[in-house]
């Protein structure tokens, strides 16, 4: 479709808003809106339509300017961009793609359905089509699939001056120009040189005198958590990508870092809550979705909470003989979960910043085993005083004392392990957190109370 079609055709959009604005005696509060739009920082604006009904919202939305649209859009949830994209025409769709830095853009195609995604590479040029497609190809979770192209490429025998020249003439279009890539006539990478650099330096200054050759870099396939940690260690705003023949192939940004912290925090949370992971905002997905994603995963805590159950009724003639155990049932269970929510919380939070390796098992364990030989000990004893003093009888104290003492040392031991050893297995160290835990620490304490009362207590 031609340029000038399409600036008749948002004209003819422009009228007919303005039409209907009059007719309805809202000219004055649209007029209003769109100065408060054009005066609003973009993440701001992005935030208050994730507010707006649907209707409300395609309304706005093109009341903004391009390139504020384009900003406003890269910030919006996938669920609010799908209902832009889903109202709107094919040619708005492809202005705004298209506007978009190129990892945005990628961003919005990966969480689009097929036949949204059908629809928007349809109407892109054919050379960000292209590039699209290329960035698709790359596994999810690497840096090559988060990488932008859009960075500021030297040579070394520049002047500075020759490279203020260039990023003048460039920099429009590039994510970031704080820093840039010094590059050979094979695009390998040889430095860096920052903008602080190149202003203190002198106008006839050669790129190649003064760029930084220790270059920190990651390659397309590097895991995008490793990305991170990376980012945090050195306190880079920028790290360039190479391929394996050391080409420089895009870089990624801190701000696409901190969104993917974000999604892995959350994600985090969510399944140390015994949730699937979503997406979408909480307030804009529905109840069957939020249920389908929650009862999964209280049918399985509930079916292994029936290993409780069978332990308890096998010693029913052992409760029954002494009807006090009962009242020490919960204070076991409850005691025991939460010093395995604690190892494990700790653990899977380490894990998840580089801190602990699967690798350090052993040395998390002996230092956990230790915790919990002093924690074990101080909640043994004052639970010993507790029940002399209720119930005057040193068996059972000793009893359910020495039961606590070890449920304490087999909660903090599985809270530590089970996580790495489920990073070792490939799975995710989250599904090891507080509900499992718990279940599974409840049905060892049960029957390390249980043994051990039968022997003391000859029962």
């Amino acid at each position: 479709m031609s340029e000038s079609k399409n600036d008749s055709l948002l004209q003819k959009a422009e009228t007919e808003r303005a039409e209907y604005a009059e007719h309805n005696g809202q000219a004055h509060d649209i007029i209003s809106l769109r100065q408060r739009l054009q005066s609003t920082n973009p993440a701001d604006i992005a935030e208050d339509f994730e507010n707006l009904d649907d209707e409300q919202l395609v309304t706005q939305f093109r009341m903004l300017s391009k390139n504020t649209a384009a900003d406003v859009f890269a910030n919006l949830s996938g669920s609010t961009q799908e209902s832009i994209v889903n109202a709107i025409q094919d040619y708005e769709i492809s202005h705004i793609v298209d506007d978009l830095f190129l990892d945005d853009a990628v961003d919005f195609i990966e969480e689009m359905p097929a036949n949204v995604v059908k629809r928007v590479l349809r109407n892109l040029p054919k050379n960000k089509r292209n590039m699209i497609n290329h960035f698709l190809q790359y596994p999810d979770g690497s840096a090559g699939s988060i990488m932008t192209i859009e960075f500021v490429d030297l040579k070394e025998f520049l002047t500075v001056e020759e490279t203020f020249q260039r990023i003048r003439r460039i920099a429009v279009d590039r994510e970031t120009i704080y820093t840039c890539y010094v590059i050979d006539s094979q695009r390998r990478l040889l430095g860096v040189v920052s903008a602080k650099t190149l202003l203190l330096a002198e106008p006839e200054d050669k790129i190649g005198d003064i760029m930084d050759r220790d270059v920190i870099y990651a390659t397309t396939c590097e895991d995008v958590e490793n990305l991170a940690n990376d980012f945090r260690k050195y306190g880079l705003l920028a790290m360039p990508i190479v391929d394996n023949e050391h080409r420089l192939v895009g870089i990624v940004t801190v701000d696409d870092v901190l969104e993917i912290q974000e999604e892995e925090a959350t994600e985090d949370f969510e399944i140390m809550a015994a949730i699937s992971p979503s997406d979408d905002p909480y307030l804009k997905t529905s109840v069957w979705v939020l249920t389908k994603n929650r009862l999964p995963w209280l049918m399985l805590l509930m079916l292994t909470a029936t290993i409780t159950g069978t332990i308890i009724e096998g010693f029913q003639d052992a409760l029954a003989s002494v009807t006090v155990l009962m009242s020490f049932i919960p204070m076991l269970m409850d005691t025991g979960g939460n010093c395995g929510a604690q190892s494990s919380t700790l653990v899977i939070r380490n894990m998840a910043l580089g801190e602990v390796e699967s690798g350090d098992i052993f040395r998390v364990w002996w230092k956990e085993i230790r915790i919990a030989v002093l924690c074990g000990g101080a909640l043994a004893v004052v639970n010993c005083i507790r029940i002399l003093i209720l119930h005057g009888n040193i068996v059972i104290a000793l009893s359910v004392s020495l039961s606590l003492y070890c449920t304490v040392l087999i909660a903090k031991s599985m809270g530590c392990m089970l996580p790495q050893i489920a990073k070792r297995l490939k799975f995710d160290p989250a599904v090891m957190a507080s509900p499992m835990i718990t279940t599974l620490v409840d049905a060892c304490s049960l029957l390390i109370f249980f043994t051990i009362a039968k022997i003391t207590l000859n029962i």
